[in-house]
């Protein structure tokens, strides 16, 4: 396996660069000395400001951009093997590595190397502990796997041992890396298409809390079914936090909502009282994320001061229940929510605000996640007041005719809900401007391009 030498910079070149992850561990690496290229089938605002640092980006992906002059190769797990880059690359032999390995190889170059996991949460969760990290001057490099306005993007280059980064289950890809402090928020059936069932998810992240040196820690929810099992067999201590159970390490006390629908609630550290902390983002699951985040913080030694600093100073990362905007006196929303669990959470805590209906454009995303959370799609959306459906976004697979939106469709009426099917993005943003009214707030929600759908009834 090749290794990475910070020491002695060299040619790296990224098939894929454009990723929100694969960007940020390309500005690091080039500000770290190496010489970066790499390709993408499309420019974008994160590609223009890569280029905008001098590293050279090509927009098609064929043999000739594999020169005799590079190194090793970085690549994603969406790459298959007849890409033309990576059969070029093979050929020459090149050294090549899975992004998931470069990120497990940076994580060794620091002394405090954070990784957050968790089937929920984990970009909401990092940004939380990137503000407390600025907070207390900790200098961290971080990586987050959405747009922070604190960082101005999803990447920040520090001077420090700190590094902070999401740690995916998705391929097992988070058992490369090598972290010293790791949080795990949650662990729930989700990529059925890759695991075989919770039973394999759950052994996926027992081995990632393995990972973790005798002189680590480990933060993790103690509202997960049976955690202790998790734990088992680390050679590290570990830091339960819960909003329901006293007993946690860690504990919520006193949760109240302010009109916003913004938590408030009082930390209790094995059973001290450390003070109230308020929120500026919405829901109970984002106390939940708060507390992960604040139990990482008090291994780190951070005063809490500072950590109420920090998660009073985030008001939330791009799509993740983010005020796009006003018309007509509809207040529009989005979300990124993909997964029943999410999707409950964010509806829950939107209908916690005041509005006359709560509307959701929902576009399902991926055809395995849907055919296997059919049912539990259509119970989440319920709470919603009005639904409205877009075809599945289909992200990597293909389309086998087996699962549908209407196959949605067909649950939530069988729940007593009235839900509406539109084949395009203009159909659904024609019907919403016929249907929403004054004080109602509308959703889009879904992991895929659902978004434009209220940017274009902005007219962003």
């Amino acid at each position: 396996m090749y290794k990475i030498d910070f020491s002695h910079p060299c040619h790296v070149h990224f098939i894929g660069i454009g990723g929100i992850s694969m960007s940020g561990f390309a500005e690091l690496l080039h500000s770290a000395g190496f010489t970066v290229s790499g390709s993408d089938h499309t420019k974008s605002h994160i590609t223009e400001h890569l280029e905008k640092l001098g590293i050279h980006i090509i927009y098609e992906q064929t043999s000739s951009n594999i020169t005799s002059d590079i190194d090793f190769i970085v690549y994603t797990a969406a790459i298959h093997p007849d890409n033309p880059e990576f059969a070029k690359a093979k050929a020459d032999g090149i050294p090549m590595m899975e992004r998931a390995e470069m990120v497990g190889q940076i994580m060794k170059n620091y002394e405090t190397a954070i990784a957050v996991a968790g089937t929920h949460g984990k970009t909401t969760t990092t940004s939380m502990l990137s503000h407390i990290l600025l907070a207390g001057n900790m200098d961290p490099t971080i990586s987050v796997g959405g747009i922070l306005k604190a960082l101005g993007g999803n990447i920040r280059i520090g001077d420090s041992g700190n590094f902070l980064t999401e740690a995916c289950e998705y391929t097992n890809s988070f058992l490369k890396f090598n972290p010293t402090l790791s949080i795990i928020l949650n662990i729930e059936a989700e990529h059925l298409d890759f695991f075989k069932d919770l039973e394999d998810i759950r052994r996926s992240f027992q081995l990632f809390a393995k990972r973790l040196p005798e002189t680590g820690v480990l933060i993790i929810n103690g509202e997960i079914k049976n955690y202790q099992e998790i734990c088992k067999d680390i050679s590290c201590p570990y830091l339960a936090y819960s909003l329901t159970d006293s007993s946690c390490s860690l504990f919520a006390s006193n949760i109240s909502y302010d009109e916003q629908g913004f938590g408030s609630f009082d930390v209790i550290y094995h059973g001290k009282n450390l003070g109230r902390v308020s929120l500026h983002v919405v829901g109970r699951h984002n106390i939940s994320n708060a507390l992960a985040a604040i139990g990482a913080s008090l291994s780190l030694h951070i005063d809490m001061e500072h950590i109420k600093e920090g998660l009073s100073a985030f008001h939330g990362t791009d799509r993740r229940f983010q005020h796009k905007g006003c018309i007509k006196g509809i207040t529009i929303i989005d979300d990124y929510a993909h997964h029943p669990t999410e999707i409950r959470a964010s509806l829950t805590a939107a209908k916690q605000l005041e509005s006359k209906q709560v509307w959701c454009v929902f576009q399902p995303h991926t055809y395995s996640r849907t055919k296997a959370f059919l049912k539990e799609f259509a119970q989440a959306l319920s709470l919603a007041d009005k639904i409205v459906l877009a075809d599945i976004y289909s992200a990597r697979e293909v389309d086998t005719g087996e699962i549908s939106s209407q196959d949605l469709q067909k649950e939530l009426e069988a729940l007593g809900k009235t839900a509406w099917y539109f084949p395009s993005f203009d159909e659904i943003e024609n019907f919403l401007l016929e249907n929403c009214s004054n004080g109602d707030l509308l959703i889009t929600m879904g992991a895929g391009n659902i978004v434009t759908v209220g940017e274009d009834l902005l007219g962003l």
